[in-house]
């Protein structure tokens, strides 16, 4: 099984601890995705107090080679991605994990 944590375990634990139907929560859980997705795509980040910025950030174009034809040159070009800040609350949590077993997962 994966260490990875789904949309549907997230839904789960939410429905275990809280007073609401498992649809309901599925419903505010996805329009809370649709809602950070959102933002991004029309070109805003995304604060959430006490866990992390979503921040867009414009890479530049630049030129990369394809390992099969290495002659030939490939512009990569200029695009946005999306950067994740995690919050000090979260890089805290983070400073108190073991290494050694994240690393052997």
């Amino acid at each position: 099984m994966s260490n990875n944590l789904t949309k549907r375990q997230i839904v789960q634990k939410i429905y275990e601890s809280a007073d609401f139907n498992h649809k309901d929560v599925s419903q505010i859980v996805q329009q809370t995705l649709e809602c950070i997705s959102g933002a991004l795509t029309e070109g805003k980040n995304v604060e959430l107090r006490n866990f992390g910025v979503f921040e867009l950030q414009v890479r530049k174009s630049r030129v990369g080679r394809n390992p099969r034809r290495p002659e030939t040159d490939v512009i990569i070009p200029r695009r946005v991605v999306v950067k994740f800040k995690a919050g000090k609350e979260m890089k805290n949590g983070l400073k108190q994990l073991d290494l050694d077993e994240i690393d052997s997962a």
